[in-house]
């Protein structure tokens, strides 16, 4: 008799077969019982003679259900032959250990298992039997699968991230180097993988790297790991290049790895001087397109004082001639204020023409407001009432005077022609320290924004004028942001729109 746990079976007719004694199937039924694996005991036929209370767990047959029937029940159809080979092995007294294979739950699931089958002999050393133990692999291949996954994931990220990643051991040598890591450094994985960091390293740093290796693992001083730096790398063509480099630490058992991310600052400051170049031409080309709609207005303000010098040069003519050469001079200091006049109205548009570097520097904001208001009002005939009033703590401003003028220009403009249609236009210029900035408003009198405009008003390309570019507010913005400040609308008190933006005061701290 085999005491196999859930079932006691009787083998008395195996020929031959060992009678154990009670002690040894107390033993052997609570080892049966003490396993999740499946024990299962079969004929040189196939027919299952015992079944373990692990193989109805595995398998869902009860061992009532199992036993004196064929084990083909929990074989999947493809699997038979497999089954058939077994059996000769192990009838010509072989064991195979570890045979990973599949078998068949009784709902019909199939289920990954790992096979050990023995020959089970009679006192004679004749085979009588088979036992198996089978072991379900189930889970361990779902941990295989998410593995297997996260890998293929963590592979594709490495290959597509435009970081360079490398992934040294506690010797400073070489374990993983990424595709980008390839194309940074000109090297192949295979080329640097069980070297040392330090060949891409340029001198003194690759001398010196050990030793910050050693100190840290000696120490636990933190000079670059989880901080991140700039530093210097050396591709494999003896050029060198500016990178930033972050540092992370892996503890794994027994082993501690560090992982280095690297980003070519090269290729970041080439994009950053072409997008500031691509802007500051931006810039440049909104600034004329605005001086264009007001070229017919400066040609009538030029010509007033062109006009009035010819009738001082005529008048002064006269009185020279007349003798009277008192009235004459002061004819002529006429003309040189007349000259002045028209001197400096070209001197500002010549000003706002220019294209230049952005220079920031301490200027005079009445000063700024005052010259960009005699360009924007230029031919806006009467009736427009300007007010500009400056706190006395906020006449200095950091600016490019140009640029903020070209910012003042538009918002005025803008103003003008949204109160064309009202009675009486007012437009007020104002500034005031805002913490440790200078806030600057423009604000109309006019019907106010519609919602729809509102909501995309800094947009680029977004206009109400028929022949506007669209990029006038849009510009404006990106002028006061780079100067580090703010710009936005609101709706006036008494009605209207206040357009509000920031630049810095010049001391730089939090007015009290």
């Amino acid at each position: 008799m085999v005491e196999t746990g859930d079932h006691l079976s009787d083998q008395s007719n195996i020929p031959g077969a060992r009678t154990p004694t009670d002690a040894a199937r107390s033993w052997l039924s609570a080892i049966a019982e003490s396993t999740d694996d499946a024990i299962v005991g079969k004929n040189l036929n196939g027919v299952v003679i015992s079944w373990n209370h692990g193989a109805t767990m595995m398998f869902g047959f009860r061992p009532d259900e199992i036993i004196g029937h064929s084990i083909t029940a929990i074989i999947p159809p493809q699997r038979i032959e497999e089954e058939v080979q077994i059996l000769e092995r192990v009838q010509l007294g072989e064991r195979i250990v570890h045979f990973e294979t599949e078998r068949r739950h009784k709902d019909g699931t199939i289920i990954p298992v790992t096979l050990t089958i023995s020959p089970i002999r009679d006192d004679h050393d004749k085979i009588i039997g088979i036992s198996k133990i089978a072991r379900d692999l189930s889970a361990a291949h779902r941990t295989r699968d998410d593995a297997l996954r996260r890998e293929a994931l963590l592979s594709s990220i490495l290959v597509t991230v435009p970081d360079a990643l490398i992934v040294i051991d506690h010797r400073a040598r070489i374990q993983s180097f990424s595709t980008a890591a390839e194309r940074l450094f000109g090297f192949k994985a295979e080329e640097v993988i069980g070297h040392n960091v330090s060949m891409l390293m340029p001198s003194p740093y690759r001398e010196e790297h050990d030793s910050y290796l050693t100190r840290y693992l000696t120490t636990g001083e933190r000079r670059i790991i989880g901080i991140g730096r700039i530093v210097v790398g050396q591709r494999q063509n003896g050029t060198t290049f500016p990178m930033e480099l972050t540092v992370g630490t892996v503890d794994l058992p027994g082993e501690q790895l560090f992982t280095g991310f690297i980003r070519d600052l090269t290729e970041r400051q080439d994009r950053e001087r072409r997008l500031q170049e691509l802007q500051a031409e931006l810039i440049h080309v909104s600034r004329l397109n605005d001086l264009g709609q007001l070229v017919s207005a400066l040609a009538h303000e030029v010509n007033q004082p062109l006009a009035a010098m010819g009738n001082y040069i005529n008048g002064a003519r006269r009185l020279l001639l007349a003798g009277n050469q008192e009235g004459g001079l002061r004819a002529i200091e006429r003309i040189a204020e007349q000259a002045e006049r028209a001197r400096q109205i070209i001197r500002r548009l010549r000003d706002l023409a220019r294209k230049g570097e952005s220079q920031k520097q301490v200027e005079s904001v009445p000063v700024t407001i005052e010259e960009a208001s005699g360009i924007a009002l230029a031919g806006v005939g009467h009736g427009l009432k300007l007010g500009i009033h400056i706190a006395e703590d906020a006449v200095e401003a950091v600016i490019d005077k140009i640029q903020i003028q070209q910012v003042l220009l538009n918002l005025m403009r803008n103003a003008v022609e949204a109160m064309a249609s009202a009675d009486q236009r007012e437009l007020t210029v104002s500034a005031r320290r805002s913490g440790n900035m200078v806030e600057i408003r423009v604000a109309d009198n006019g019907p106010g924004l519609p919602k729809l405009v509102r909501d995309r008003l800094f947009q680029p390309f977004v206009t109400t004028k028929r022949d506007g570019m669209g990029v006038g507010l849009s510009v404006c913005r990106t002028i006061v942001e780079a100067h580090g400040g703010e710009l936005h609308a609101e709706d006036a008190s008494g009605g209207g729109t206040v357009f509000c933006f920031t630049v810095p005061h010049p001391d730089g701290t939090v007015a009290k």
